[in-house]
């Protein structure tokens, strides 16, 4: 309804692929691509029960070429691409691209394992459904992972969830930067497998 604010929980499991190509040390190119599948409760014009909606999110593939500086240093850049294979009531109905440059580096003195990222990517749509909002926010990620005994960890900003959006205003949305506190603990079952 116009003039209330409504909390929306969005649920979401994704099947993601990883493929590292290695051009020779120290340089490499990652590939990625991911399938989301959502659970989301908005409350809409077409949707005023405010009900669980179920289906497949926007899928989208990444690649990036990495260079390995040394055993502590690595940097990086890449484009995503976002297709808006989703329903409409669950997805963005736009393509975007977002271009992303990072670093990272371990740090041994916390622990074997643990290092610091930074990320900076720009997500903005260039084609899609007219109707809908047009995207374009600055990201930031300041990941923090520290490797904990047992395989566990525990990572500070896991995603680039600090934005600045410069596109339409999102509903509830009181100033363009949205500045969370956000949290990860985990477990790694295996070498490439792990859970949080």
């Amino acid at each position: 309804m116009k003039g209330t604010i409504r909390t929306v929980t969005t649920d979401t499991l994704y099947l993601r692929s990883d493929f590292t190509f290695d051009l020779g040390s120290p340089w490499k190119v990652v590939f990625r691509s991911d399938l989301p599948f959502v659970a989301k409760d908005p409350i809409s014009l077409d949707h005023p029960s405010g009900d669980y909606l179920y289906g497949m999110g926007d899928a989208d593939f990444q690649a990036a070429l990495i260079e390995q500086i040394n055993g502590r240093w690595a940097a990086g850049g890449g484009l995503r691409i976002i297709a808006p294979t989703g329903p409409d009531n669950i997805t963005s109905g736009k393509w975007q691209m977002m271009p992303i440059v990072g670093a990272r580096t371990m740090l041994p003195e916390l622990s074997a394992g643990s290092y610091f990222e930074g990320l900076v990517r720009y997500d903005l749509s260039f084609a899609g459904d007219p109707t809908k909002k047009n995207i374009s926010n600055l990201q930031l990620d300041p990941m923090l992972n520290i490797s904990l005994p047992d395989r566990w960890f525990f990572m500070l900003y896991p995603s680039a969830d600090i934005r600045v959006n410069y596109g339409d205003p999102v509903i509830g949305q009181t100033g363009r930067l949205f500045l969370p506190f956000d949290f990860s603990v985990g477990r790694s079952l295996s070498k490439n497998f792990r859970y949080r």
